[in-house]
């Protein structure tokens, strides 16, 4: 029997170390290329250690004719507009179709749900003549505008995670005079704070890794995002892989760091969706 339990023990860590590598495998050999010369990558097999250590394709990527730090300012502000834009209207529209009562409100919340089962692309030919109407094409905010509002998905993780706030905390504001808003402000946000974290990191990650409608709606160097300048090293610089393995490196830092910074709400999101 204790022969029995060992061996699925160990069959079980087994897969999970073979899954993590495979899912780090990509990861690890970013990293260490980017600290490569392009001599070390070419000679060298492609994980071993960078021998010396270089930081010349950092610098070459945030000095050179690259521009990869405006690409990053560029990514930043384009995301954290987004993802205020999108926390507040998605915050007051769940709040609406969790606890205001008025007529049709289910009917227009699985109406404006269903659009998530729209293929994104298929938005992407009707936003770029939108955008050229107004004249926003290739600039900043047409990289913002078309996602700065309220998103279905937020809309409906929100609204559930509303409904679960207890009615007697919201009844006892009422009677001490607060409005909707400050009972939407004081109490339903602050006891909300994990499943903001989740739709921040959310928000952020997926914007920040969009690559088609950046693509589609600039040109040239001036707003170039993230990914599209990773994309471009590789035909700019001539299959420099230590360049772009630098880049997507530098592109994976800021995420890193959000997660760690919102790591236990996420986790915390999570367990208390799942236990309800």
């Amino acid at each position: 029997m204790k022969w029995t339990r060992f061996s699925s023990t160990a069959a079980v860590y087994l897969v999970l170390v073979l899954g993590a590598l495979f899912t780090l495998g990509p990861f690890l050999l970013s990293i260490l290329t980017a600290f490569k010369t392009r001599e070390q990558f070419a000679q060298q097999p492609a994980l071993s250690w960078p021998d010396p250590f270089t930081l010349e394709n950092f610098a070459l990527l945030l000095n050179g004719p690259a521009q990869f730090g405006r690409a990053i300012l560029i990514t930043v502000l384009a995301a954290v507009l987004i993802l205020v834009g999108q926390l507040i209207c998605s915050i007051l529209a769940a709040y609406a179709f969790a606890r205001v009562d008025f007529p049709g409100r289910q009917v227009l919340f699985w109406v404006y749900l269903s659009t998530l089962m729209i293929p994104p692309v298929v938005l992407v030919v009707p936003l770029y003549l939108m955008m050229t109407e107004v004249g926003l094409r290739n600039s900043f905010w047409s990289l913002v505008l078309p996602f700065a509002f309220a998103s279905p998905y937020a809309i409906f993780l929100l609204r559930e995670y509303f409904r679960g706030i207890p009615q007697e905390l919201i009844d006892a504001a009422r009677l001490d005079g607060a409005n909707t808003l400050d009972v939407l402000v004081e109490i339903v946000v602050p006891l909300s704070h994990p499943i903001i974290a989740t739709l921040t990191l959310i928000t952020i990650v997926s914007h920040w890794n969009s690559f088609m409608w950046p693509l589609v709606i600039t040109t040239g160097t001036q707003w170039r995002v993230v990914t599209v300048a990773t994309a471009s090293l590789q035909s700019q610089f001539n299959g420099n892989w230590t360049l772009v393995m630098a880049a997507t490196t530098l592109a994976l830092v800021p995420l890193l760091v959000l997660f760690l910074m919102f790591q236990r709400s996420f986790v915390r999101s999570i367990a208390i969706t799942g236990s309800a």
